[in-house]
C-alpha cells in the first residue's frame, strides 16, 4: 500500500496539529490521566483515519479494450437513461458511484484514448446523492473517446468534499486505469454511456477502482 502524493500535505498538517494539541493537553491537564490518554487515543485514530483516506492499495488491474473499468471506489447509486447536457447533449445511460470518506479516492481512466474535454466547473456543494448535484456541484468533466466510443467522467464534489483534483488535459491520450484524479473526503463519480450499452453493475453493488468491469461497449 502506498500514500497518494495530494494526502502528504493534509497528513503533515493533521500530524503537526495532533501533536501540539497532545503537547498543550499533557502538559496543562496532566494530572488527569483518563482525559489525557483518552484524548491521545482519539487523536492517533483519527491521524490513522486520515492517512488510510489517501491510501493507494495495491491490486491486479482488469482490462480490455471493449470494457469500461469502474473509475473509483464506492456503491452504484444511479443506473437509467437520461439527458446529459454539457457535452453529448442528448440521452446516455447514466452509471454513478457514490464514495464514502471510507473508500479508496484515487479516480481512474475507465477506458483509453484521448481526452476530448476536461473541464472545471465552481458550484455547491450539496450532499453528492442530491439529483441536482450532477449539474450545480462543483465538478469536473471529461471524456474520453476511442473508435469504440465516447465515454464521459463527471467528478463531483459533495458536503464534505471541498477539493476535485484532476490530471487530464484535452488532446491528451490516456491509458485505462492511469489516475484520472482525486476528490478528498468523498463524494461521486458519473459515467455516461452510449444508450443500449451492456451494464455489469447493479445498484446498490460495491465496485472498486480498476478492478470491477461497469459496462461492456
Amino acid at each position: 500500500m502506498k500514500i497518494h502524493r495530494e494526502g502528504l500535505g493534509t497528513i503533515g498538517l493533521t500530524f503537526l496539529v495532533l501533536a501540539l494539541l497532545n503537547v498543550a493537553v499533557f502538559y496543562y491537564l496532566g494530572t488527569s490521566p483518563v482525559f489525557t490518554w483518552s484524548f491521545f487515543v482519539i487523536s492517533l485514530v483519527l491521524f490513522l483515519f486520515i492517512v488510510s483516506f489517501f491510501r493507494i492499495p495495491l491490486r491486479d488491474m482488469q482490462q480490455g479494450e471493449s470494457l469500461v473499468i469502474s473509475p473509483c471506489d464506492g456503491k452504484v447509486v444511479v443506473i437509467e437513461e437520461t439527458y446529459e447536457p454539457e457535452y453529448f447533449k442528448d440521452k446516455r445511460l447514466q452509471v454513478s458511484i457514490f464514495m464514502s470518506p471510507a473508500n479508496v479516492h484515487v479516480n481512474r481512466n475507465p477506458i483509453s484514448g484521448q481526452v476530448k474535454l476536461s473541464q472545471y466547473h465552481s458550484g455547491k456543494y450539496l450532499v453528492a446523492w442530491h439529483p441536482k448535484s450532477s449539474t450545480e456541484n462543483e465538478r469536473h468533466t471529461v471524456v474520453i473517446g476511442n473508435e469504440k466510443a465516447e465515454v464521459l467522467v463527471r467528478q463531483i464534489a459533495g458536503a464534505l468534499a471541498r477539493r476535485i483534483v484532476n490530471y487530464l488535459k484535452a488532446g491528451q491520450e490516456v491509458k485505462q486505469n492511469e489516475e484520472l484524479g482525486f476528490i478528498k473526503f468523498g463524494s461521486r463519480v458519473d459515467i455516461f454511456l452510449p444508450v443500449g450499452t451492456k451494464v455489469d453493475v447493479q445498484l446498490e453493488q460495491n465496485v472498486k477502482g480498476g478492478q470491477t468491469v461497469i459496462a461492456q461497449l
